[in-house]
């Protein structure tokens, strides 16, 4: 079978895998945050951490709440990484320097799993299962949590009262992930993925020589590191090593499982406004984002100019031949369209303008269709945006969902759309003007700055792939990219919290005449040319200085 009609039954088989669940799962997150009943495992985790889930939190408790629970959670990775030398199941490894396990906390707590280091020669089976695999859970669940934090700002009425943190917290993780993640590890672990405790095996080679080969709970991490879309893997190599993705359908899988959250969610969006039809149109602006990214990386990947490219049809650097080149620019754009940050093939040796589009998915807000929650509460703050500039066009109050946009909701958007830009742009900055940072990049150049723009811009929004030509395991860009972490993840999420208190106090406006058709195919357009526009205005002289300067040259 050729590689062409390999990637194309593949984008067959995935939309119509996607299709096919996307009503039932968007339908089943609906009623889980929806209901009334608490099942008795939940009950048991609010009697030991003694929660009342019956109570109701305002917008800045549920934030406290979030950011409490994330500062314990960096303390506690932090000294598991630190003590890991002296700590059962270390398998023989040492504890993390300081500035590398401060950058690995915050990675793995903000959903981030950036990883400077080579997963098989660092960490040991307690750290990787009672540190990195449950941050892998939680993570994932407080941004799902935000999200619908989000959708009862547009719910409610005359209350700053948005649920219950730990709540949403503990149901995304029992009702959601868990059960996936199961599912997912079963089916990853009968296409091959090694799942074993018996840590590193020595095997005798050919020519009578030996190799030791580390083994792990691989499967089972691999599935919820997928459904949580989080970076990073157990295997230095990632998804394109052996253990971790073995075959072609294993590859499928997992690109699957990255997506899969993040596309249902516009559905619960719909399902718990009370309009399907503004799920669908937040669904087609992520899809026709997906649609275009995709196209474009295939193209750029499959049709390069180089000289070595067009002798033999493709740019096969770096590419996994059990993959091939459309498979691979498959996973590699829906990994960074995702925050999944995944890969099964080098992205530092896409092509100029390929890897320019990995890039520009995360430049985007990674709302195509995003992170696990994050993506969603992206899509709908731009959404508002649009709405607030279609009325500046047509002179009218805008008002979105029953909910008019005033000074204080477009002050929250405003910020929003600028604090991922200046934690890139700012960390960038920094490490193009100092020697020390400047030295870690490998290439001279445009790919020099874009293999920086690429780390600060996976950084920031929670991605955690990377162009692996950059040293990242220095002081600098270990407390550096952490910064970015912390600043791009959980500052928007207070915004976020923010506005939907804001949107929670309002009284609903009913629709009139005047009233902008949100659900409607020119609402989902302007839309997408707004997601277009903010980050083309804001990104584009650093893209030209990279990735564009050197395809183009």
């Amino acid at each position: 079978m050729s590689d062409t009609l390999a990637g194309l039954l593949a984008i067959g088989v995935l939309v119509l895998a996607l299709a096919a669940v996307h009503v039932p799962l968007g339908d089943h997150l609906a009623r889980v945050y929806r209901s009334e009943r608490h099942l008795a495992v939940e009950r048991l985790v609010y009697r030991l951490v003694r929660v009342d889930p019956a109570a109701q939190q305002r917008w800045t408790v549920y934030a406290l709440s979030l950011l409490g629970f994330a500062a314990v959670s960096v303390l506690f990775l932090y000294a598991l990484l630190r003590l890991q030398r002296v700590l059962p199941l270390s398998l023989g490894h040492g504890g993390l320097p300081p500035s590398g396990a401060f950058n690995t906390a915050v990675s793995f707590v903000t959903n981030t799993d950036w990883q400077w280091y080579a997963g098989e020669a660092t960490m040991g089976q307690l750290a990787g299962l009672a540190g990195l695999a449950v941050q892998n859970f939680l993570s994932a669940a407080t941004g799902l949590a935000v999200a619908v934090a989000l959708i009862r700002g547009f719910t409610r009425e005359r209350t700053e009262e948005l649920g219950n943190f730990w709540v949403d917290l503990v149901r995304s993780v029992v009702r959601v992930l868990l059960p996936l993640s199961l599912v997912a590890a079963l089916l990853l672990a009968a296409g091959g993925v090694v799942q074993d405790f018996a840590g590193a095996h020595t095997l005798t080679t050919l020519d009578g020589g030996s190799q030791t080969i580390v083994r792990g709970p691989v499967a089972s991490q691999e599935a919820i590191k997928l459904l949580g879309t989080n970076g990073g893997g157990y295997f230095n190599a990632n998804s394109a090593h052996p253990y971790e993705n073995p075959t072609a359908l294993t590859n499928l899988l997992q690109i699957f499982l990255m997506l899969l959250i993040p596309s249902a969610l516009p559905r619960t969006f719909g399902r718990m406004v009370g309009s399907t039809r503004h799920g669908w149109a937040l669904l087609a602006v992520a899809t026709t984002l997906w649609v275009a990214g995709l196209t474009l990386t295939t193209v750029f990947e499959t049709t390069h100019h180089g000289t070595v490219p067009r002798e033999v049809g493709a740019a096969l650097e770096g590419k996994e031949q059990r993959f091939g080149v459309w498979n691979s620019a498959l996973f590699g754009h829906s990994a960074t369209a995702t925050s999944g940050g995944a890969a099964d093939a080098s992205y530092d040796s896409f092509t100029p303008l390929g890897g320019g589009v990995l890039l520009v998915n995360m430049l985007l807000g990674e709302i195509s269709p995003g992170g696990v929650g994050s993506g969603l509460y992206g899509l709908v703050v731009l959404a508002v945006l649009a709405v607030f500039i279609a009325g500046l066009m047509v002179g009218r109050t805008p008002e979105y969902l029953g909910r008019k946009i005033r000074q204080r909701e477009i002050t929250l958007v405003a910020l929003y759309v600028l604090a991922m830009p200046f934690a890139v742009l700012l960390g960038l900055g920094l490490a193009l003007a100092l020697p020390g940072p400047r030295d870690a990049l490998l290439n001279p150049g445009p790919h020099g700055l874009s293999e920086a723009l690429y780390a600060f811009a996976s950084a920031a929004n929670n991605n955690g792939s990377a162009f692996a030509g950059l040293a990242g395991g220095t002081t600098f860009y270990n407390t550096a990219l952490g910064l970015a972490m912390l600043f791009g993840r959980f500052l928007p999420m207070v915004l976020v919290l923010a506005l939907a208190g804001s949107l929670a106090a309002q009284q609903r406006v009913p629709v009139s005449s005047g009233t902008l058709p949100t659900h409607r195919p020119v609402f989902a357009g302007l839309l997408t040319g707004v997601a277009v526009i903010v980050t083309g205005l804001t990104f584009f002289p650093a893209l030209a200085l990279g990735p564009l300067a050197e395809g183009l040259r």
